[in-house]
């Protein structure tokens, strides 16, 4: 049998990571499972709760001094002076298209719009449809179909207009 600080140490280690759930069996045939609230929470399928409103904010002038920044709120954020990134508002699985099938959303060097959908991030079943929130043209993809990408991670590269 487990002893109480062997599960209060699991218990600790789910609750610090990104797993939903855990089961440890030993050979005894004993099982000790753990899961987070969250993820015990029945999700139905392709319904996404609504992404952060990213603001695409214009870059800095080199005569402006530079403010301390805290974390941003918005999926935008300048790169440098020339482009914006499109970054994931959460942990998920990144695809380039809608179906395996499908073509990509969108190219390198594809003109996108506010409303454009440039991808999709999977978390939990849950394919949210991500928009460019920016007008321009897509300058790099950074990341492959298929990735997991984490909260932030820039995605794609945008050369504004």
């Amino acid at each position: 049998m487990y002893s109480i600080e062997e599960i209060k140490e699991l218990i600790q280690a789910v609750d610090e990571s990104s797993v939903g759930e855990l089961e440890i069996r030993n050979d005894m045939k004993e099982k000790v499972t753990i899961r987070k609230e969250a993820a015990m929470r029945p999700v139905a399928e392709q319904t996404a709760a609504p992404a952060p409103q990213p603001v695409a904010q214009p870059a800095p002038q080199p005569s402006e001094t530079k403010k301390e920044e805290g974390p941003k709120d918005s999926r935008m954020k300048e790169a440098d002076s020339n482009y914006y990134e499109i970054t994931s508002p959460m942990v998920g699985t990144f695809y380039r298209s809608p179906s395996p099938e499908a073509g990509a959303y969108v190219e390198k060097g594809a003109a996108i719009k506010p409303d454009t959908i440039v991808c999709i991030v999977e978390a939990m079943k849950l394919m949210n449809e991500l928009e460019a929130e920016v007008t321009g043209e897509i300058a790099e993809i950074l990341v492959e179909d298929g990735e997991l990408v984490e909260y932030g991670q820039p995605l794609f590269r945008v050369n504004p207009s």
